[in-house]
């Protein structure tokens, strides 16, 4: 269920008890390259975090914007309660523990960091999850370095990377 969260805006809710491992929901939306997806949202909206971008990987992003559904109402959490899993080149959100009825939906958005981030970067992306575990911002705890690109390629950076990108782990023995 979708309705005022604490966390941001608006936030999907359990409708009842959800065992550890079951998957919740599929993150849909239209299909969109990393250029497209520049060209669709400026600087600005990104800033103010009002876009449903879903960074699957340096092909494809999601923008749940048109023909989403309620898995774009998932807000970040330090310290979640369920992780998105990338399986061909789709994107599932499961329960990483046992959810309460009643209980905010929450996920570690992990939005990239690189040695080039910031302070105001961390400040521009500050968390508001409340968790004991919070890190202080939705960036990923860990550093992503960048890869050698080929002389010329300089570009600003992508929309859809600043936006929902999970560390690629594929998730197996689950009992699917």
């Amino acid at each position: 269920m979708v309705r005022s969260s604490g966390v941001h805006g608006k936030g999907a809710f359990a409708l009842k008890d959800i065992r550890k491992g079951t998957r919740l929901v599929e993150y849909i939306g239209e299909n969109l390259s990393a250029e497209e997806s520049d060209k669709r949202y400026d600087d600005e909206g990104v800033k103010n975090h009002h876009t449903f971008l879903f960074s699957v990987d340096k092909r494809k992003v999601i923008d749940a914007t048109f023909g989403g559904n309620e898995s774009r109402f998932i807000n970040h959490s330090c310290d979640p309660n369920c992780e998105a899993i990338i399986e061909s080149r789709r994107v599932y959100i499961e329960a990483a523990r046992t959810i309460r009825k009643g209980e905010e939906l929450a996920y570690d958005y992990n939005y990239e960091r690189t040695p080039k981030t910031t302070k105001a970067d961390e400040k521009l992306y500050k968390c508001l999850c409340g968790s004991p575990e919070c890190r202080g911002t939705i960036l990923s705890a860990k550093v992503t370095m960048p890869k050698k690109k080929a002389a010329g390629s300089g570009k600003k950076k992508s929309a859809a990377k600043k936006k929902k990108s999970v560390s690629k782990k594929k998730k197996t023995g689950r009992g699917r």
